[in-house]
């Protein structure tokens, strides 16, 4: 297992700067999970990590020693990439001992490894069968064993579910929960897919022009985002966010209706407001509500979700629990439960949560 620290760490290609002041401390056996738009410099974070990209200021430290000049090969981290990268002509079992195999490790020892890495993935009928006549979720289970075998300090994943469908990414995202418990290691893992994220970190590292916005766990980057960039960038749907003209107690939306809210004592004028779509309730039109019109209603069965035009608001968007009976064209009323409103500055810095009330 290992504790790991990022202290100031910078990372530049000639005079691009991708990656500025990171300072990150991930504890033993901890599970982060690296977010961020395409570009934000997360992929090379973790290259960085393992040993694959130089750190061009600050230090990465395992277990209190400072990794930067050490190889990759001595850092003792496995890192599973998004290509599955398995040699075609070996069956399964070689695939992953090969490391063991070419270290000339003991027959006996890499056979037990082995058998031990396929039962905890599920793979041990499948010993003797070439990747071809694998699928993509069995290639990727491969490779994970393959990162298993050698015990390391530490697990890397570098979008690994990105080349698999829909069924099969919640079949991999469970087993990698599992493996997690089941192993107790650090893992870092890097991903743009918001329900990988939510539901495998113990915290997420949010990653946006190569500075690091946010760290939190899940339920506080959704509940308490520290700005607007991570407020739309976790939680899917995307949360709304609308221009409000901020008072003293409480904000004015562009259509003129007001929003009565407990403001805390000192806190800014606000100039945006963002509500999650769940946080929107639909009631019948009446004039203290928002008027809105149903642009696409998506029924998904066990949600509904119904993107709307507020007059002299615009674009919104709602979703309800359960098949709500509402077609495109159809007129509603919205109720913003100001409970859980959240403000942001003109700068687009999270405001103190407001305690919210009847308007």
């Amino acid at each position: 297992m290992a504790r790991m620290e990022l202290k100031d760490v910078v990372k530049r290609y000639g005079m691009v700067e991708v990656l500025r002041d990171i300072n990150l401390d991930i504890a033993d056996g901890e599970f982060i999970v690296l977010v961020g738009p395409s570009g934000c410099g997360k992929s090379t974070l973790l290259r960085m990590i393992a040993g694959l990209e130089p750190i061009t200021e600050g230090d990465f430290m395992i277990d209190g020693a400072r990794m930067n000049d050490v190889r990759p090969r001595d850092r003792d981290i496995a890192m599973v990439f998004q290509s599955y990268a398995l040699y075609p002509h070996m069956d399964v079992a070689r695939n992953m001992g090969f490391s063991m195999e070419i270290r000339r490790d003991p027959v006996d020892e890499k056979k037990r490894r082995v058998t031990q890495a396929a039962a905890t993935l599920g793979l041990t009928a499948l010993m003797d069968r070439l990747p071809k006549a694998l699928s993509g979720g069995q290639r990727q289970r491969v490779a994970m064993g393959r990162a298993i075998i050698r015990d390391p300090r530490a697990f890397l994943f570098d979008e690994p579910l990105s080349n698999l469908d829909a069924a099969l990414r919640v079949e991999m995202r469970l087993e990698i929960a599992r493996l997690h418990q089941r192993l107790g290691a650090t893992m870092i893992y890097v991903t743009h897919d918001q329900v990988e994220a939510l539901t495998l970190a113990d915290r997420i590292v949010v990653l946006n022009g190569g500075d690091i916005q946010q760290v939190g766990s899940p339920l506080d980057l959704y509940e308490r985002p520290a700005n607007k960039f991570v407020a739309q960038f976790i939680g899917s749907p995307t949360m709304n966010v609308v221009p409000v003209t901020g008072g003293v107690e409480g904000v004015t939306l562009a259509n003129g209706q007001w929003l009565a809210l407990s403001m805390r004592e000192n806190t800014p004028f606000a100039t945006e407001l963002g509500i999650r779509p769940e946080h929107l309730d639909v009631v019948d039109p009446a004039p203290h509500v928002l008027t809105a019109t149903a642009d696409v209603v998506e029924h998904l069965g066990s949600d509904t979700n119904i993107y709307v035009n507020v007059d002299k608001v615009g674009p919104m968007m709602v979703r309800k629990h359960g098949n709500i009976p509402i077609a495109a064209g159809d007129t509603l009323g919205l109720r913003v439960d100001t409970d859980h409103v959240h403000l942001f500055s003109e700068g687009g810095m999270a405001l103190p949560t407001p305690v919210g009330r009847a308007a």
